[in-house]
């Protein structure tokens, strides 16, 4: 589980050159998706895997088919 207090400071790293108010991530299970772009970044052992690349992969994907076994995303 993800602290409410890296929640609240954490941001796309894509998207947060955009502004202040840019790059928002909302908690959906073990992922975080950017409100702006809909990047999808995993959380695995309670540490969310903030790399564009990897936001990039899942963008296209719904939530409800996100892997739900996150230990194997690369």
């Amino acid at each position: 589980m993800v602290k409410q207090e890296l929640l609240d400071i954490l941001r796309c790293p894509a998207c947060v050159r955009n502004g202040a108010g840019a790059g928002i991530l909302d908690l959906r299970g073990d992922w975080l998706i950017c409100r702006d772009r809909a990047r999808k970044y995993p959380i695995r052992e309670g540490i969310p895997v903030m790399l564009i690349d990897v936001g990039d992969k899942y963008r296209g994907v719904q939530g409800s088919e996100l892997p739900a076994d996150i230990g194997e995303i690369k």
